[in-house]
């Protein structure tokens, strides 16, 4: 069996997390198979458009998979574990998950402008550009310190620290 690793992604809205993903994903998918998960605490995300067959079947509240010649849609009326999801995505060697903090992956906290040190118990590194001011933090020694803007030290640290999953 292939080694497929994952790693988490965490910080407050607006923080930079998706652009992160994004970048390192597009980066990534030129050597690796990549998936990713997005958490969606507020349950705000739309994922189909009223009136189309797909939306009408899950509102049914059955679990629904749409096909294509091009890719596959699967709506799920319940909340999914890790596990569950990664067997549902089994073919990848990197998944990177955007939020979830409570999943016991390796996490990297993103921060612009402000710190929320709260983020420091569930993060093993802080990736930040020039909008912080460090003299204003104490950051605690397990803490890795990457720069929000530097992708090949970003992915790196995945490399070295992502959690085989």
């Amino acid at each position: 069996m292939k080694k497929r690793v994952a790693v988490a992604f965490t910080g407050p809205s607006n923080s930079g997390k998706t652009t992160l993903i994004q970048k390192l994903s597009t980066h990534l998918i030129q050597t690796h198979k990549i998936a990713i998960i997005k958490n969606d605490p507020k349950d705000k995300a739309e994922f189909d458009v009223v009136g189309k067959d797909s939306h009408k079947f899950s509102q049914t509240g059955a679990e629904v998979v749409i096909t294509s010649p091009t890719r596959t849609t699967y709506f799920s009326q319940t909340s999914k574990s890790l596990d569950e999801i990664v067997s549902m995505l089994s073919d990848f060697d990197i998944l990177l998950v955007e939020g979830l903090k409570n999943l016991p992956l390796p996490r990297i906290a993103i921060f612009r402008n402000t710190i929320d040190e709260s983020y420091f118990q569930c993060s093993e590194a802080i990736a930040i550009d020039e909008s912080i001011c460090l003299d204003d933090y104490l950051i605690p020694s397990h803490i890795t310190l990457l720069n929000l803007n530097d992708i090949t030290q970003i992915i790196q640290w995945i490399h070295t620290h992502a959690k085989d999953i």
